[in-house]
């Protein structure tokens, strides 16, 4: 081999692993790109819509808004939940927003500053309304983690539009005095009790800077908003799982929390999780999607005056 074929060649080799990297960077933003934006209070925000085949236009379909966790994006949001399957089988849309990508991790402003990201969200359902036939009492919000925080704080800022709330290792940053609001919002939740990020038992964790709540406290006082009766009723629908559902809440709000034993910070029932040695396990004894849609399905938003 010739003296510069040997050089040519020696600088393909060197160069392969950055071609490599670059295509590997290329073909992650194709697959994960979003596929709607928009400016809300000076900001760009962007989102991933789904409308499955089954939408039909002369029937107004339930709208299901899934939030990712802090460092997440909408893509990787809709691989975990997988509400695409249930939404082709069940008829309604599904929006996948993303939190603002700024200086450091994408995350949802749960603190003093939620007012932004509580505005992005609403003008995001106009948006939707007013291309699909929506059905404004069938608009329902759910999030992992710091998107299951955001979704607390869419339960009392937007409780006119949200019908009912799922959330899945919920991180609460904001405290429960915050929420004002009275109407009662039905509410699922699923925790592990190995949760290392946002623990089960509450306290302080090296994701935020205070500590968080303990997650039965939490349901508990979910279940004092909704006025609901204060014995819950238990069940154990698999071997690694426990149903505590309170009932004979107002206006038919029911609160209900599933809780993962030996669970890690995970979306029970996905196949698409992060390194179990990070998260912890994934059960697979209940699909947390399925359930929070059957939950969704029977709570649409009551538009009568809650009962006091």
């Amino acid at each position: 081999m010739s003296r510069k074929r040997l050089i040519a060649a020696i600088a393909i080799v060197i160069s392969l692993p950055a071609a490599l990297a670059a295509f590997e960077a290329i073909s992650f933003h194709i697959r994960n790109r979003n596929n709607r934006s928009m400016i809300s209070s000076g900001e760009k925000r962007e989102y991933l819509l789904y409308v499955p085949r089954s939408y039909d236009r002369t029937k107004p379909a339930p709208l299901v808004i899934s939030m990712h966790g802090a460092n997440g994006w909408p893509t990787q949001q809709m691989d975990l939940t997988e509400w695409n399957r249930l939404a082709d089988s069940q008829g309604f849309i599904v929006v996948y927003p993303s939190g603002l990508d700024g200086v450091g991790p994408r995350v949802w402003r749960v603190g003093p500053d939620f007012a932004k990201d509580v505005r992005f969200i609403s003008e995001m359902i106009d948006k939707v309304e007013a291309a699909y036939n929506i059905d404004p009492a069938r608009v329902y919000a759910n999030g992992f983690s710091n998107g299951g925080g955001m979704a607390f704080v869419l339960s009392c800022a937007l409780s006119d539009r949200i019908a009912a709330v799922g959330m899945v290792g919920a991180a609460q940053t904001l405290p429960w005095s915050w929420c004002r609001e009275r109407r009662a919002v039905p509410m699922i939740a699923f925790h592990g009790t190995e949760d290392h990020f946002a623990f089960y038992n509450g306290g302080m964790s090296w994701v935020a800077p205070h500590p968080f709540p303990a997650v039965p406290i939490w349901t508990a006082n979910w279940a004092r908003r909704n006025r609901c009766g204060t014995t819950p009723v238990e069940s154990t629908p698999a071997a690694d799982v426990i149903r505590r559902e309170y009932t004979n809440c107002a206006d038919d709000a029911a609160v209900v929390l599933y809780t993962i034993r030996g669970g890690g910070h995970t979306w029970p029932g996905s196949g698409e999780q992060m390194p179990e040695w990070f998260v912890g396990r994934t059960s697979r004894s209940i699909d947390a999607s399925s359930e929070m849609w059957a939950f969704f399905r029977a709570h649409p938003l009551s538009r009568k005056p809650s009962s006091s």
